[in-house]
């Protein structure tokens, strides 16, 4: 026989319930803001880095939907995508990645420990964003194993890694550095088939590769030369969406420039 709920007994679980809801929403508030403020940060501390990173969670976001990777994985590679340098947010690796010469071994090592350093800034936000501190430590791991700083190899390495490296990459070789110049398009494609397999997931290099995708990874290109005019205007009246998951500004700002043809 079915016992009835009393009305109080009701009313309580009821407030239970929306106050547990409010205190999660705060939680997942506080979470978004941690990440926007590191963005800022990323910004701040060096503004090409700050364009670099928005350059390749665009890149990384068109391939993560090509390979129809599920929504909660699509917001985890987003994240990866825009904190993987987030470690070199320290004086001495910005000025050796802002120098013109070749890096000696000792800076190529000084170097590599990015993507630690960076792993430890995010590890506090791990009970927000479980995958993202992981995924930040996994962007240079190679598909053969010859990656660091674990050696990972082959699906070991998490996807969200994996496709961040190939968009890197893939920006790297595009855009100037002081240390480099901007290449083709076609040369970073070279450069992404070349490593096909043994620095990159062979299926994702693939899908990269495919005609769909790289007309997509081209509209992006021209999208982040496009004038950026009353930017920060467009930003306030788009706002952000509502948690768990907050829109981050730059991607407000460039849908915007998108819709106006800009």
């Amino acid at each position: 026989m079915l016992r009835l709920i009393s009305p109080a007994l009701a009313a309580a679980a009821g407030t239970f319930y929306l106050r547990e809801r409010r205190r999660r929403r705060c939680l997942e508030r506080f979470g978004a803001a941690a990440l926007e403020t590191l963005l800022g940060a990323i910004d701040a501390n060096d503004a090409e880095t700050g364009a670099h990173v928005r350059r390749v969670a665009d890149y990384s976001l068109i391939l993560a939907r090509a390979a129809d990777l599920d929504v909660r994985l699509l917001f985890t590679v987003e994240r990866v995508a825009l904190f993987h340098d987030v470690g070199k947010i320290h004086g001495a690796l910005t000025d050796l990645l802002n120098e013109p010469k070749r890096l000696t071994l000792a800076e190529r090592t000084a170097i590599k420990t990015h993507p630690q350093r960076g792993a430890d800034v995010l590890d506090p936000l791990r009970s927000f964003y479980p995958d993202l501190a992981d995924g930040v430590l996994s962007h240079h791991e190679r598909w053969d194993g010859g990656g660091y700083p674990r050696e990972l190899r082959g699906s070991k390495i998490p996807i969200a890694a994996r496709i961040v490296a190939i968009a890197d990459t893939f920006d790297a070789v595009t855009h100037r550095r002081s240390y480099s110049h901007a290449r083709s398009l076609r040369d970073a494609s070279r450069v992404i088939a070349e490593g096909r397999g043994s620095q990159f997931d062979p299926d994702l290099a693939d899908l990269f590769l495919s005609p769909p995708v790289m007309e997509s990874i081209g509209e992006s290109m021209r999208s982040a030369h496009a004038p950026r005019r009353n930017s920060a205007k467009r930003r306030h009246r788009g706002g952000t969406t509502s948690v768990p998951d907050l829109s981050f500004r730059w991607r407000i700002a460039r849908l915007s420039r998108l819709r106006q043809g800009r």
